[in-house]
């Protein structure tokens, strides 16, 4: 069956860097488009970044472009986010996903922007 498993989340300050990382399996990840979006205490899922299967289109939302990478490793059937630069509204809990709206996605992990 298909698992997702992220990592990667810390407590940090503002302006310091994260990397986020999923490992996946059950499904043909080189074929599929990949998602990490994020969800806030009493908030709905809000999707982040995506990335098409070879890599060659990305797309992430305004309020992280320039800051947030999202890169993955088809052989190794890993996701990766990079967050720099973070502020303190960047703080939820992330989960990668396969469709934007986090119907399948695995159980997260805890990114906490705090002075």
């Amino acid at each position: 069956q298909v698992q997702l498993v992220e990592s990667g989340g810390a407590l940090v300050q503002p302006g310091e860097s994260l990397r986020l990382s999923c490992a996946a399996s059950g499904f043909t990840f080189s074929s599929e488009w990949m998602y990490w979006v994020r969800q806030t205490p009493g908030k709905g899922i809000e999707y982040v970044c995506r990335i098409g299967p070879r890599s060659l289109s990305t797309d992430c939302i305004d309020s992280v472009k320039g800051r947030f990478t999202i890169s993955r490793d088809n052989a190794k059937n890993a996701l990766y986010l990079q967050m720099n630069n973070t502020k303190p509204e960047d703080t939820a809990r992330y989960y990668c996903a396969t469709d934007p709206r986090g119907t399948r996605k695995g159980q997260g992990t805890q990114v906490t922007v705090s002075s």
